[in-house]
């Protein structure tokens, strides 16, 4: 079971870009796009929780007070990052958007340590520096890339790398918080799921009365450019946020940093099947060194020194 937990996130990681943006055409919404994503969540996520029989026990328990507290700022955050990553798949191509993604690493690390006091080996701070450095040298080469002829690739370019890196800084902040609610307040994983699809929901409806999205769903319709192909990036995404639940319960973070790994080969070799397309230079240049990283950064945790009485 574990080991079919890991191939299927390893595949669904790998061709998540893939989907969204073969299946997921301009002309939908973002933000519909997004509330369809946690819709599909909510319903998986209490799929899985009557099939291991805990859903009775986890809703007799709630309360609004504790749900906002734990999951309501995280809510908000990853409801921002999912919009953001939507932006970033329709402007990078998808090996270069798995490897920014990659960042979110560096940045749960500094929440982890502001937030928990968590801290990190020297061989953690090597790793995540090196991180960096990839993450840099896709963002110069990217931009760089193509001549005058190309501008406007040049600068939907530079968009999807800020959106993707804003959508890290977010990820590793709610991360942090998801991780206090639920080993400071012992707050259920499956019960934070469906509350922060809920809260989240709840604000991107709010935000669609001034925002273009709404303006633009009031006008075509909320699923304006929708077709059955749309489904399958939104399910696919929801089976992934229950897949990583899972893999990290069952196999460790150890082996699931190999999942990711796994995950960004999938996604360059699909890429080269399908569209013909091989990776750039800064790519191939990058791909090792964000490979290295995550590997040296799972396998280097920190140990608190013991004391001598």
């Amino acid at each position: 079971r574990v080991w079919i937990c890991m191939l299927a996130l390893s595949l669904q990681y790998g061709v998540q870009p893939l989907l969204s943006k073969r299946c997921s055409g301009k002309e939908v919404i973002v933000t519909s796009a997004v509330l369809g994503c946690e819709l599909a969540k909510v319903g998986c996520t209490l799929i899985a929780m009557v099939w291991n029989g805990v859903v009775w026990k986890v809703g007799k328990d709630w309360h609004l007070s504790s749900a906002l507290i734990a999951s309501g700022l995280p809510a908000a955050i990853y409801a921002l990052q999912n919009a953001l990553l939507q932006l970033g798949y329709r402007n990078l191509d998808a090996l270069t958007f798995s490897i920014l993604n990659q960042t979110k690493l560096l940045f749960t690390a500094l929440f982890m340590f502001l937030i928990l006091g968590h801290k990190q080996t020297i061989q953690q701070l090597g790793a995540l520096m090196l991180l960096l450095t990839a993450a840099l040298l896709l963002t110069i080469g990217e931009s760089s890339a193509g001549g005058s002829g190309v501008a406007d690739h040049e600068q939907s370019t530079s968009l999807g790398v800020i959106f993707v890196f804003a959508a890290s800084v977010l990820s590793g902040l709610a991360s942090t918080l998801c991780q206090w609610a639920v080993q400071v307040r012992r707050r259920s994983s499956y019960l934070m799921t469906i509350e922060m699809s809920a809260f989240g929901s709840f604000c991107l409806v709010i935000s669609m009365m001034h925002s273009p999205d709404g303006e633009a769903i009031r006008q075509r319709g909320f699923f304006s450019g929708w077709t059955l192909q749309t489904l399958i990036p939104i399910f696919t995404n929801a089976v992934g946020g229950i897949l990583v639940g899972l893999v990290t319960a069952y196999a460790g973070g150890v082996r699931k940093g190999f999942v990711i790994v796994s995950g960004l080969l999938v996604t360059a070799l699909l890429q080269f099947l399908f569209d013909g397309i091989p990776p750039s230079l800064h790519t191939l240049l990058a791909m090792p060194m964000v490979l290295s990283s995550i590997v040296i950064y799972q396998h280097y945790p920190y140990m608190a020194k013991r004391k001598l009485h």
